[in-house]
């Protein structure tokens, strides 16, 4: 066997927690120390689904609840016995069945004495965690309501599966990933990988690699950060940690036989010389031509087929078509109409979806092509499928053809869009922010020229900010029509009250009642109420006057 020895080259770790321990393995082995911490875990904002899901569980409103870390555990269990009785939550989870993602989370739940009923196989990852599940519950499974312990950030791809499986989901979330509060330390490590001063780097879970690339992005870095991972050894910990190297198009160099950080360092260090000239031969044929190859979410550019002359429009038409969109200040959905008409003006297509982000999904909400049963209805995860990918990263993905073949791709309620060979999608955003995802997609191969693929990213940064706009006021709209209603409820059940002898909850129920009978809203049943009212109180004013109060109207 060789011999674990680094000699002398330079070896990133992202890693946090471990940090020291993991600087000082490397150097063990002889390697160079570069240390970058990645991320943070810290508190969510707040512990109310934490305590909800306690109270529900003590309710006995769950039949499995699944946890992914020890870490979650812990936390989860000190977070509830500060609100909760200790002993009473843990009684409830011993009466319900346990699902391990590992032997971290396993070991963690046999302190607290709750027996595990299911516990994930190597690799750990959630895939052979729902597998598992399957061959230990079968067909029981579809019946159960289930927990979801999350770590860091939901797994779109885990609640899926288990919505597909399954009567309810229900995510705990219990802590969540960060920034490092200082990101100087990640700003040099992207610009040493992107500059090729980093021999080998170390990924010891999913969330390194997304930070990594959010500070690329903000720093504008992306592209270079592809480019220098083309001569840098990527080592991953674990096939859980591989899957988010995969959504980030990059494929490790090495993988330990254990999934544990010093199995990784002692191991990647005895095959490191011949890794590291595996990967610069590899490099050094590669010609760059634009953005990086089939490590990039932006494909490199193809010879383009024969096809219809495209149309061109210079900055100062696309600024103006753009501009005098914006300045129309429209309701939401035709803002979105507009998005639509634009981006379609821009590069043809043979579809076009506008998603926009509500929560922690995104949702269509507008189309070129007619689909009245999923505009307002289709939702997609953030991370799920490629509109998905390109939510959680911000970055744009351009596929000329088999776009149904990418890793990233899911089908979404058998779509005729899912079958279109080409997909251009870019984020939306504002201030940094998460608006939305516009999606293009063409029947036949089309390759997006690199000024095709700006042009649309400038759209959706340009968009963003009229599209947040249209979303608040259309909130607020609605906002200030409950309120309003609201009102005339509260008055008409005054009405109620007055005539009738009604107290305010059974005046209330007789709305309720007579706005079931008669199909028409809550509002509606008031506002008729108000005007018997008012015609009552008119006529016998009316009549007041006619019996001889008004002088004009007596005999001679």
């Amino acid at each position: 066997m060789a011999t674990a020895n680094f000699n002398g080259i330079r070896v990133l770790s992202l890693e946090s927690r471990r940090a020291v321990e993991a600087g000082r393995l490397i150097r063990t082995y002889g390697g160079e120390p570069l240390a970058a911490p990645a991320m943070r875990e810290i508190p969510v904002s707040s512990d109310r689904l934490v305590i909800e899901f306690a109270e529900a569980l003590i309710a006995g409103a769950f039949d499995l609840v699944i946890f992914t870390t020890g870490v979650g555990v812990r936390t989860l269990i000190k977070t509830v016995s500060e609100h909760i009785d200790r002993e009473r939550f843990l009684t409830a989870l011993r009466s319900v069945r346990i699902a391990a993602r590992g032997p971290k989370s396993c070991s963690a739940l046999r302190e607290s004495g709750i027996p595990v009923t299911v516990v994930a196989p190597e690799p750990f990852t959630w895939r052979v965690l729902v597998q598992a599940m399957e061959e230990k519950f079968g067909e029981d499974l579809t019946g159960m309501n289930i927990a979801v312990q999350e770590y860091g950030t939901s797994n779109p791809e885990l609640l899926t599966a288990l919505a597909e499986k399954s009567v309810s989901i229900t995510r705990v979330p219990v802590y969540q990933w960060a920034l490092p509060e200082d990101v100087q330390p990640l700003r040099e490590a992207v610009i040493a990988l992107a500059h090729g001063h980093v021999d080998v780097v170390l990924f010891m879970n999913a969330g390194q690699i997304a930070h990594l690339f959010l500070m690329a992005g903000r720093m504008g870095y992306t592209d270079a950060l592809y480019e220098g991972l083309r001569s840098t050894v990527i080592g991953s910990i674990g096939p859980s940690t591989t899957e988010g190297l995969s959504m980030s198009r990059l494929v490790p160099d090495f993988e330990p036989s254990q999934s544990k950080m010093g199995f990784l360092i002692k191991e990647i260090a005895e095959n490191a010389d011949k890794l590291l000239k595996q990967k610069r031969a590899a490099a050094s044929l590669h010609v760059p031509d634009g953005p990086a190859g089939p490590i990039s979410p932006l494909l490199t550019k193809e010879p383009t087929p024969a096809r219809t002359a495209r149309p061109v429009i210079s900055g100062v038409d696309f600024l103006h078509e753009i501009g005098s969109r914006m300045a129309a200040s429209d309701p939401l959905h035709t803002v979105l109409n507009r998005i639509v008409d634009f981006a379609g003006s821009l590069i043809q297509c043979d579809s076009c979806f506008v998603y926009v982000l509500e929560g922690d999904q995104l949702i269509l909400r507008a189309s070129k092509n007619p689909h009245s049963d999923l505009v307002d209805h289709l939702g997609i995860w953030l991370g799920q499928g490629i509109t998905g990918w390109v939510g959680w990263h911000r970055e744009p993905v351009a596929i000329p053809e088999k776009a149904l073949k990418d890793p990233r791709f899911q089908r979404f309620r058998n779509l005729p869009e899912d079958t279109f060979e080409a997909f251009l999608s870019v984020p939306i955003l504002c201030r940094s922010k998460l608006i939305g995802v516009i999606n293009l997609q063409h029947r036949k191969p089309y390759y997006h020229t690199e000024q095709e693929v700006r042009l649309l990213t400038a759209a959706g940064y340009l968009v963003g900010a009229e599209l947040e706009r249209a979303r608040l006021e259309s909130e607020n709209l609605e906002l200030s029509d409950r309120l309003e209603s609201r009102k005339h409820i509260e008055k008409a059940k005054g009405v109620l009250q007055r005539d009738f002898g009604l107290d305010e909850d059974t005046a209330y129920r007789a709305m309720q009642r007579e706005s079931r009978q008669r199909r028409k809203s809550m509002r509606e049943i008031a506002e008729a109420i108000l005007l018997n009212d008012d015609l009552r109180k008119n006529r016998w004013s009316f009549s007041g006057q006619v019996s001889g109060d008004d002088p004009s109207l007596t005999a001679e």
